[in-house]
């Protein structure tokens, strides 16, 4: 196996993108929404990052790219049409042992970046090595018709439980049972049809009074009237 799986925490650092258009406008949008302060280098941009320059949710340097951009970086991306400058991107980026990927070009990364399928915080992300980005798109497609926004739901809920296991001194070893009795409990079917009778009966059954799903999810996981 070449690629070591790893789910990367880049909230608050800094990340480079060179190049602004539709690839890495999808770049941008993804380290935007991991929390990531990122800087996008290009002399031309979509209007989305044109958007979200304007909005100060990314820093944009409408300019040629520079070998010292790369500086102070944690994570770089290259995502032009350029073969000679990607691969500059990637020399630089080297060079000072960054993480790099360049798009669509897995033999000049250091990690590549697979296709994911995202409910809140239940993320699949599906890898071909490199080998065929098409067949990571087919199977991603297939997965998002058959895990709904009810397996995000079902994550919140349980990291609420845990929470207030936690509080009131519970062991934390003691809780792996208790999540797996909810699970077998159909618990995602409950929260997918909106049974919350149901799944106050099976919280109560579980874990005791004082688990209900009102008063452990917040409002706007709330099912609609």
């Amino acid at each position: 196996m070449r690629y070591y799986p790893v789910n990367l925490d880049i909230k608050g650092r800094q990340c480079l993108v060179v190049g602004g258009g539709r690839v890495g406008s999808r770049k941008v949008d993804t380290l935007v929404q991991c929390g990531a302060v990122v800087t996008v280098v290009s002399a031309e941009v979509s209007p989305t990052v044109k958007q979200l320059a304007d909005e100060k949710a990314i820093l944009l340097k409408q300019r040629a790219y520079r070998a010292s951009d790369v500086e102070g970086m944690f994570l770089v991306i290259g995502a032009t049409d350029n073969e000679t400058l990607n691969r500059q991107i990637n020399a630089d980026a080297e060079r000072l042992n960054l993480l790099c990927n360049i798009a669509d070009r897995p033999e000049i990364c250091n990690f590549i970046l697979p296709a994911i399928v995202r409910r809140g915080s239940f993320v699949m992300a599906i890898s071909t090595a490199g080998k065929s980005p098409a067949f990571a798109k087919h199977v991603r497609k297939r997965l998002e018709t058959q895990f709904g926004p009810e397996y995000g739901v079902v994550l919140e809920l349980m990291g609420a439980i845990r929470s207030k296991l936690l509080a009131g001194a519970h062991e934390p070893e003691v809780h792996k049972p208790l999540f797996e009795q909810l699970i077998d409990g159909d618990l995602v079917a409950l929260i997918k049809d909106q049974e919350i009778d149901r799944i106050d009966q099976l919280l109560e059954r579980v874990l005791g009074p004082g688990y209900r799903y009102h008063q452990l999810m917040p409002s706007n996981q709330q099912p609609q009237e």
